[in-house]
Parts: C-alpha cells; structure tokens; sequence
C-alpha cells in the first residue's frame, strides 16, 4: 500500500511538476536586415541597424551579452515562471502577475498597438532568442525561450504600476497590515483635511528616488541648454540601469539608458531633445471594501448582487532543487483585482490598469524631433506616473508632473477605504495631459525635481500654485534635503557653467532646515550624562558641519544617524525613537571601528566582486544629499556596502549652436553580472571621484576611438 501511495504521489507530482508542464510559444519570425554592435572603451553598446526594429534586436543581444542573467529574470516574471526561478519571492511576483491579469491585458492589447511597435517588440524578443540559440549553457530555465513581443510587453504591464506603490498596497492586503498610502493630504467626505495616520508604506523610503535638473540659455555661461539625468535605482537586478546608444537609418537615434527587457531607453537624449525622470508620488490607487454575501460568493453592486470572479492557480515555486506547485485562488470584480483578508474582501483599482499604450508612448518620446512632437507623445499618457525634466536644443526646459490622474468625483474620502457596493465611487477614465502639473521656461532659468511636491520646481517666483490643482489629484507636498539643497544652490549660483553644475550635482550637504534640523536636536536635546560615549557622539554631533563629503569629524555618525529620519520623513510614518536610533549607532561604530569618529570613506563603501574582481572603494554622501548613498548592507565588517542610490548619471549640454555632446557615468561597469568581462567594474573608480566619461554619441568619432564593431 505505502509503495501505491508513493507511486501516485510520483505521478501527480510529475503532472504538475514545472519543468514538464512549462511551454513556450512559438518563436517570432524577424530576420535582421542588418544590425552591428560597437563597443566603446568602456564596453557601452552602440547598436546600428537599417530598421528600428534591427536596432532593437541588437539592443537585445548587446544586453544579453553583458547580463543575460537578469534579462531571464524579468522574462520569467512575464511568463509566471519567477517562483520556479528564484522560489519564493519570485512567486510573490508570479502572484500579483496573475491578481493583475497581465496576460490578459497584453493578448487584448497586442493585436492593437501600432504596426512599428509590434515589430520592435518582436525584433528585441527574436534578438534575445538568438542569444538564447547560441549559448544553451547559459539558459537558466527550460521551456523560457523562446519569447515572443507579446511577452516582452507583459513586462511593461507588471512593472509599471510598482513605481507608483501598488506592490506596497498589494502587500499590505495580502498580509492584513495597515495600507501606507502615496499622495497628498487626506480629505474626509466633505473635502476636509484628515489628520494623516502614519502608517509604513512597505516599501524601503530609497527605493523611490532621483534627482533632475535642466539650465537654460539665460541662465548658462555660455548659452549652452544643460540637462543632468541622475537616477537613484538599485545598482544591480531587473531595475538597474544598462546604458546604450543607437542609431537607426530610419532617424532613429538616442543616447541613454534602460531596465533590462525594454528595446529602448527610458531616459536621455537624442540630436533634438532629452529628457530625464524622478519617481513622484500622487494617489493613483484606490481600494474598496466589497460587501460579500455569507458563501462569499456574490457582491453586492448598485443593488444587485453579483458574482465574484474566481480563478485557482498554481504557482510553480523553487524549493531547494524541486520546483512544486502551490494552489492559490485570485478573485476580481468590476472595480478591479481582488484581495481576501481577515477584515474581509477588498478591491483595487490603480491608474493605467489593464493597459499597455506605455509601450508606445516611450517609443514616440525617443523619436520626437522637437518639443511639440514631444509633448504630442507625452499626451498619448500610457505611462501612469513619474516626473519628466526635458531640455532640448532649442533652449526650452520644463519640468512635468506626469501621471494619469483618476477622473475622481467629489464627495469621497479617496485617502481612505471606499465603498464598494455602488458604481458612483468607480471612475473609468483619467484626466488629459493638459491637466497635470507643468512648469515650463520659469524666469529662473532652470528647473528641478528630487522626489520634493511639484509646487517647488524652481527658484521664489516661479512656485506653481497649489490652489489650482483639485485636491483630488492627491499630490504630495512634501520636500526633501535634496530639493531644498538644489534650490539653495542654484539661488546662490548666478550665472551657471558646467563646472557649476557639476558641483550643484554632486553636494553632499544636509540643509539646516526640515526633518533634519528637528531630528538632530532632538537628538541633542537627549539627557545621555550618564553614559559617556553617549555624550561623545553628542559632541561630535554638535559640531558637525552637516557635509558629508567624508572631510570632517563625525561624518559616518551623522550618516547613520539621519537614515532612519528620512525614512520616516519620506515614508510620511512616526518618526525612531532618538535615544534607542543613537544607542544602536554608536555601539555599531564601537564594535566595528574602535571608536566613533571613523572617516566616512572607512565605513561607506562601494563593493561589488569577489577575487581578483573585487573592487572596495570609498564613497561619499548619504541618504538624501544630492550625491546619493542611499541604501546598503551592513557587511561582517561593519562596513556599509551601498547597493543603491547614484546610479546611471548623465550630462547633456546642447551648445549655442543646438549641437548635442554628453558624458554619463554608472557605478561598476557595462557587465554587472560578467566578472570576467574587463567592464566588471571598470566605471567605479571614476565613479567614486565624482568624474564621468564621454558618450561617443557622433558615429564617427565613435568609429574614431578605436571601437570594436561586429554582428550578432
């Protein structure tokens, strides 16, 4: 009998069992006309092709080259395959794929987009099956490839509404803890202010970060445009940034960065124009709590009952060296997906749900010629959130606050949990571009955003005016250091030249204003007499110059220190106990360092390899400084090991003549993942010295350096 029982268990196991079950579609036909891959000096790929979509599949093939990896990764991801990957927390992924419905949204949507990106979307997937094709070695999952553009695309789908917040409100439902929201203040049902709950996002305060500026003419040296690009995203994995140029000869060409899956770039600049980003944080997502019958079947909507959808799935999850199946069930009603706690039944509703137009509108953007063509792409909102910061050739600079607002009724409390049972609370559209907060060509002569309210986006003067917007749009109004630091500079700095520029950018300062202020005074408020190495930090603290470039005393402690406040502050929760944050700092740097006055470049580190590859090299700035250390790990030896914050760094300049050079610069080097590629690390000791590199982005002078050129 226990022999029968094994035996069936055997043959259930296999019937469900990942490896056997998985398929994949077929392969995309797209042969390349022609497509060539240089690499510069620094490894970056420049990908020339006759067609764009030659240039995507050579896009994608460069990008496997360097990190084949994590491109599996997010392609897995697409195909709820993450879990038999990376085990649990990718099945979390696998989870909110299904919840969203992302392959739904992409098989209704693909047949629909536009002719040219249906082919760029199949030319990157055919170029990534073609690397798969010729390296078997390195395919991490069977029946992954090949992959098709419809699968790409999904890709978008998923990720987009992570950089607005959902994965936090997915999670806190999920888990039945209190729901962080985004946004601006909380009005009651009458349009009355509702004192704010603090209650943690879910998310680390780092992972939503960055900082834009651009200069005008007027306010140049030189007449020159400036644009900085100075993302803060993770240093590796599916979010970091992989710079790229292409040149396409059907007018395509671009100088930037992407995330890996995408045939394009999400940021930088071509002859014309460019453009930056930095996440914002409106509320753009809505939940109401559905009235259920007692089978919890059937919800009650306007006065009818109806059923709750429902649907079992199987998530395919990596233990150990097996890969099993675990039965979930997901539900969704007329607002959107559904979630069930131990409160009850809850429904989502976010911006840009069940859509994938942001597939085209980032297509458009990197093509636009001028600034009309760009704000005609911009219009075509098809993605749900984040600030733009554009410069072109022509002088003009802008600063967008783009998202696709819900086209909210009054008479809600939208910060709050809705009503679920009537369609009067259920908005089905979202405002037009026009409607979103723009700053263009202020007298000041420059615009910025660092994660900071809309309201503030350039010098006194040119504040757009908070009253004029709906408070229904949910629009932070918060600032950041890094905000009220690049405003204090650029006041102080008259006339701007790049060298200006590169020091406004690379400040390491904390502004003696805000949560920082009121942070450390109550620190140094702290009656700690009977501990002395409590009243040492204490002194150091008092006289720290609030730099952290790594030159003065008490510089790692006041790093350390100031972390967590800005965790509160951004994450908009109650603020650390000050004297258990102190404690726990100074028996850190005790432990670890002998003392509590380490130089700063000691304990923050950049640190990536093993071997003969590692590199370990001393870093600056912190948290919230314009120079960004924003998130590390905390190494056997006591060391700080950032894993996020600067990360891909560009500057355009477009001279009084409109011509476009540009320098950029990332924290390892092209190849992340590839130690044994020269271009492992080869960035990081400019990267640490504040120094970048050129971006050949002139074919010829590319063809100049030296370049190696060759085919797929």
């Amino acid at each position: 009998m226990a022999l029968l029982l094994l035996l069936v268990v055997g043959a259930v196991s296999l019937a469900v069992w990942e490896p056997l079950t998985a398929s994949a579609p077929p392969a995309p036909v797209y042969k390349p006309a022609d497509v060539r891959i240089a690499r510069d000096t620094f490894g970056v790929p420049h990908i020339f092709g006759k067609t764009d979509a030659d240039v995507a599949y050579g896009v994608a093939y460069a990008h496997a080259e360097d990190d084949f990896s994590t491109l599996q990764e997010v392609l897995a991801m697409t195909r709820g395959r993450a879990g038999a990957m990376l085990g649990e927390d990718g099945a979390k992924v696998d989870y909110a794929a299904a919840l969203l419905d992302i392959r739904a949204t992409t098989a209704r949507d693909w047949p629909r987009l536009p002719e040219d990106v249906k082919k760029l979307f199949t030319a990157y997937a055919a170029g990534l099956n073609h690397y798969a094709d010729k390296h078997p070695g390195e395919v991490r999952l069977s029946g992954l490839f090949p992959v098709t553009g419809e699968d790409v695309v999904a890709g978008f789908v998923l990720r987009s509404p992570f950089f607005f917040g959902l994965d936090s409100v997915l999670g806190s439902l999920v888990g039945d803890t209190p729901i962080g929201r985004e946004g601006g203040p909380e009005l009651d049902a009458t349009g009355k202010l509702v004192p704010r709950e603090l209650t943690p996002v879910g998310t680390d305060p780092a992972d939503n970060g960055s900082n834009g500026m651009a200069v005008a003419p007027a306010r140049s040296t030189d007449g020159a445009t400036r644009l900085v690009s100075n993302s803060h995203q993770p240093w590796t994995g599916g979010v970091a940034w992989y710079e790229l140029v292409v040149h396409s000869e059907e007018g395509w060409d671009f100088a930037g960065a992407n995330f890996p899956g995408s045939p394009y770039p999400f940021l930088g600049h071509n002859k014309y124009l460019g453009w930056t980003n930095t996440v914002n944080r409106p509320d753009l997502i809505d939940v109401y709590r559905l009235a259920l019958d007692d089978a919890g079947k059937n919800y009650r909507f306007d006065g009818k009952w109806l059923p709750l959808e429902e649907k079992r799935i199987w998530l395919k999850v990596k233990f150990g060296p097996f890969v099993l199946p675990v039965p979930r069930t997901i539900w969704r009603s007329v607002h959107g997906p559904v979630i069930k706690n131990a409160k009850g039944a809850f429904a989502i509703r976010y911006a840009g749900q069940d859509q994938a137009n942001m597939v085209t509108q980032y297509y458009r953007l990197n093509k636009a010629k001028n600034f009309a063509e760009w704000r005609a792409a911009m219009a075509g909102q098809g993605v749900p959130a984040t600030n733009f910061i554009y410069a072109d050739a022509a002088g003009n600079i802008g600063m967008f606050y783009n998202a696709m607002f819900p086209d909210r009724p009054a008479g809600y409390n939208w910060r709050g949990i809705l009503p679920g049972d009537t369609s009067a609370d259920v908005w089905m559209k979202t405002l037009p571009f026009d409607r979103v907060p723009a700053l263009v060509n202020p007298r000041s002569g420059y615009v910025m955003n660092a994660n900071n309210t809309p309201w503030v986006a350039a010098g006194p003067g040119d504040e757009l005016d908070a009253a004029a917007f709906s408070p229904l749009l949910g629009i932070e109004d918060d600032m950041t250091n890094r905000a009220s630091r690049l405003i204090d500079l650029f006041e102080a700095s008259g006339q701007i030249d790049e060298a200006r520029l590169k020091a406004i950018k690379y400040d390491t300062s904390y502004a003696k204003t805000g949560y920082a202020k009121a942070w450390i005074d109550r620190i140094l408020a702290l009656d700690v007499k009977g501990d002395p190495a409590l009243v040492e930090a204490q002194r150091l603290l008092g006289k720290w110059d609030w730099n952290l470039d790594g030159k003065g005393h008490g510089d790692a402690l006041a790093l350390m220190l100031l972390r967590p406040a800005n965790g509160s502050h951004y994450q908009r929760r109650a603020e650390p106990d000050p004297l258990t944050t102190l404690k726990e700092v100074v028996a850190h740097l005790q432990d670890h360092f002998a003392g509590l006055d380490p130089k700063l470049g000691t304990v923050l580190r950049l640190r990536h390899g093993e071997g003969s590859n590692r590199i370990d090299l001393p870093l600056d700035g912190g948290n919230d400084t314009i120079r960004a250390s924003t998130l590390w790990d905390e190494e056997p030896d006591g060391r700080l090991k950032v894993r996020h914050g600067d990360s891909f760094i560009m500057f355009v300049t477009w001279d009084r003549a409109g011509r476009v050079r540009s320098e950029s610069i990332q924290p390892f080097g092209a190849a992340t993942t590839r130690p044994e590629s020269p271009h492992y690390n080869d960035q990081a000791p400019l990267f640490v010295a504040h120094k970048l590199k050129p971006v050949l982005f002139d074919p010829a002078a590319l063809k100049a350096s030296g370049a190696r050129f060759y085919r797929p």
